[in-house]
């Protein structure tokens, strides 16, 4: 049997559950997950290998929406590329029985694609059964999907049958990755991402959207074995570098305490890191500063 392989973009509301996806099925956790809006900024790639039926290569995307800064219109970029530029599109949403203004703006966005599109209705876990088939019918009409699914990204219920509708759309072609690669994302991006996502879930709401965060060295003690990471986290306001750092430097201290955790996870290693704060105000406002950030388009990366 030839093997198969692709390219699909995972596309849906901010916090559907499309991170949280794509760690399950590599089985590592590659991209963040919080529950505040514009966790996902750049596409990251997912690599996922079958030794016997072929490899798909998910791109999670960030949630759709309408942007307010340069930052969302960046983000609004990058998931209006991936849409354009896959075998296939996995929309997920959650189990709700009413098509809502953000999933009719993403309908929108479908209008001229002629790929296939699967429909995933997550969090299945947190309803009865007997209230997946109102969801179907609410949304089943918006668009000619080749398949609707319904799953669990957090337990895994439903993803074996995912990865089986998916071998079975993609074209059949050669492996785009190493057989053990899960990911084409630097090291040094998944711990400044790392950082981040403990600054969203430590924060309070406000604070964690004007958030950034630069990785200035990273660097292996070959004495002691421990890797030494520095990093900047970069805020928007004066007022807001205060409430990162907290009283007696308690927030960065839990900040960084949660993240090198799960950096030492990550690198199988023993990690020192240093945290520090600037200010860059508006910086969000600014294609420069937002590059320099390293949120680039596909054809600047």
């Amino acid at each position: 049997m030839e093997k198969k392989s692709g390219f699909v973009s995972v596309i849906g509301r901010p916090n559907v559950g499309k991170s949280t996806l794509m760690n399950m099925i590599v089985e590592e956790k590659i991209t963040i997950t919080s529950d505040k809006p514009q966790t996902t900024r750049n596409r990251i790639r997912c690599i996922y290998t079958d030794p016997n039926r072929g490899q798909i290569v998910f791109s999670d995307t960030p949630g759709i929406q309408k942007p307010k800064n340069s930052l969302g219109r960046y983000m609004e970029g990058v998931t209006d590329y991936s849409v354009r530029d896959c075998d296939l599109i996995l929309w997920m949403i959650e189990p709700d029985n009413f098509v809502g203004t953000k999933d009719s703006l993403i309908a929108s966005k479908l209008i001229d694609i002629t790929v296939p599109v699967i429909l995933v209705i997550n969090k299945i876990d947190r309803i009865k059964k007997e209230k997946i088939l109102p969801v179907i019918e609410a949304f089943k009409d918006l668009f000619p999907f080749r398949a609707i699914i319904p799953i669990s990204a957090r337990t895994g219920e439903g993803v074996k049958e995912l990865l089986d509708e998916l071998f079975d759309a993609l074209p059949e072609g050669v492996e785009f990755f190493p057989e053990d690669e899960i990911t084409d994302q630097p090291v040094r991006q998944i711990v400044a991402e790392m950082i981040r996502e403990k600054a969203l879930n430590l924060l309070s709401e406000e604070i964690p959207h004007g958030i950034a965060v630069l990785i200035e060295s990273f660097r292996e003690n070959e004495e002691n074995g421990v890797t030494d990471i520095d990093a900047l986290i970069y805020c928007e306001k004066d007022s807001h570098k205060g409430i990162i750092i907290g009283k007696g430097g308690s927030m960065i201290k839990k900040i960084g305490h949660d993240a090198r955790l799960e950096i030492e996870k990550l690198l199988s290693n023993k990690v020192y890191l240093t945290l520090n704060v600037k200010v860059k105000k508006n910086w969000r406002q600014s294609d420069i500063l937002i590059k320099n950030f390293g949120y680039k388009k596909e054809d600047e990366a």
